[in-house]
């Protein structure tokens, strides 16, 4: 059961597993079905075994996890989960990505897809249409985004950890911001830009946009909040009442206008979500767990390794919000 299981930090260094993989293997969740304990992971089991609230207003302090060695192993995956959360919450990717692929390496060849022939009904004995599948020309890097809160366990063993998390939650925000922006920036490299039909942008001109996508559907509209905002100003939009959610704004049409944060002001991007953009994922969340481990660490590193790549550049546009953008 939960409560007899030895926690030791080899059970952050098990390869292809996470922490909580690794704690699953020696305490299935299988176990629990039917008992009050059902719903909760291998991790939130250890969190009551130790009596460790995590949140609410009845939170315990950070020096709670370092009661015994045991629970200690405990908070590099308290630290990890809530800059996850942080990172989820502000990513646009979810809007955008068509497929996920990991990879071991530093970078990362992709496909070349190509259509070649008619899409129009095949005469009899007429060749088909060619689909072709190769090898992208240049590969694609994976890079490292991360950050370090430096701090000491002396400032923190007296944190709530309700508050603690807060923290972390908005330093995994700001990178996600980040990597937001590197995937735009791959979505509309190489892209032509289509032009405004008169001086501004109107509500015509997001129409035409949406309806100029050949073969594809655009589902999502990448914008800065600059341009976010100009577009709820207009009149057409007060029909998307009702349909506001976070960072997203349903328009009338069904494209989801989406809000990214460090896209330039001078344009935006149009997807089909289905097929425009490939998320290859170097590695997830990784915080240093044996410094944290230790009560004596002065620092809390964590970084992610991510590269995108486009799979079919027609699947996205790029329209001017500014005259002669």
């Amino acid at each position: 059961m939960y409560d007899n299981i030895t926690l030791e930090k080899g059970l952050y260094n098990i390869s292809g597993k996470s922490f909580t993989e690794a704690l699953r293997e020696l305490d299935a969740d299988e176990n629990y079905i039917g008992t009050e304990l059902e719903g909760l992971d291998a991790y939130e089991r250890q969190l009551k075994r130790f009596d460790i609230k995590v949140s609410g207003p009845d939170s315990d302090r950070v020096e709670k996890f370092f009661k015994t060695t045991q629970s200690a192993i405990l908070f590099p995956e308290f630290v990890r989960r809530c800059i996850k959360a942080g990172m989820d919450g502000a990513s646009i990717l979810p809007e955008i990505v068509a497929a996920t692929t990991y990879t071991d390496g530093v970078d990362y060849r992709g496909l070349a897809i190509t259509d070649n022939g008619s899409d129009e009904a095949i005469a009899a004995g007429a060749d088909l249409p060619i689909t072709s599948v190769k090898n992208a020309a240049s590969t694609v890097a994976v890079s490292k985004y991360g950050r370090q809160i430096q701090t000491v366990y002396e400032v923190l063993k007296k944190q709530r950890l309700d508050l603690f998390g807060v923290v972390l939650k908005a330093t995994g925000a700001k990178i996600s911001g980040v990597i937001n922006k590197a995937a735009a920036e791959v979505l509309a490299n190489g892209v032509d830009k289509t032009p405004l039909a008169g001086d501004t942008l109107t509500y015509a001109d997001l129409a035409a946009f949406w309806a100029s996508m050949e073969g594809h559907s655009m589902s999502a509209m990448l914008v800065s909040p600059k341009v976010m905002a100009t577009i709820l100003a207009m009149d057409e939009m007060r029909y998307a009442s009702g349909r506001i959610s976070g960072g997203t704004v349903e328009t009338p049409y069904g494209v989801k206008l989406v809000k990214c944060s460090g896209l330039s002001d001078e344009y935006a991007i149009g997807v089909d979500a289905s097929s425009a953009l490939e998320m290859v994922l170097g590695s997830d969340v990784v915080v240093d767990s044996d410094r944290l481990i230790s009560s004596q660490t002065d620092s809390i590193a964590f970084s992610v390794s991510v590269g995108f790549t486009k799979i079919y550049s027609s699947a996205v546009s790029v329209l001017s919000t500014v005259k002669n953008g």
